[in-house]
């Protein structure tokens, strides 16, 4: 699957930098991913609803890590070059490192201050 479309959309709150949209294939999009500022640097949170419980499940995300790692390098590559278009500073944080053991669980809850967490994110 191919990432054809990344389009971000930079917000100014504490942790939540941006909204993005991705599509695969020039024929199925996911909106609503978010670029989050976390404890270990920048990271993509996929779209979630909140539960009854306060708990956040994911709608949609990526079933390992290759897939997810291509679709966080897409949105912050974007962001940045987003950011660098308008002519907005970059946030003073790094990117987070993925690797397997800190991969979510497909469909595992998130808990962040923001209401999102990404892999090995704490709130």
């Amino acid at each position: 699957m191919e990432i054809t479309e990344v389009r971000v959309f930079p917000v100014n709150e504490d942790k939540l930098k941006a909204y993005a949209t991705i599509t695969f294939d020039r024929c199925f999009v996911v909106r609503d991913l978010k670029v989050i500022q976390g404890n270990n640097g920048l990271f993509v949170a996929m779209p979630s609803k909140k539960r009854k419980d306060g708990t956040f499940k994911d709608t949609a995300h990526p079933l390992n890590t290759e897939t997810r790692e291509r679709i966080e390098s897409a949105v912050l590559a974007e962001y940045r070059r987003e950011l660098e278009r308008t002519g907005t500073p970059l946030p003073d944080v790094g990117e987070r490192k993925l690797s397997k053991s800190k991969e979510q669980d497909p469909g595992a809850d998130d808990s962040s201050g923001t209401g999102e967490a990404g892999p090995g994110e704490e709130g």
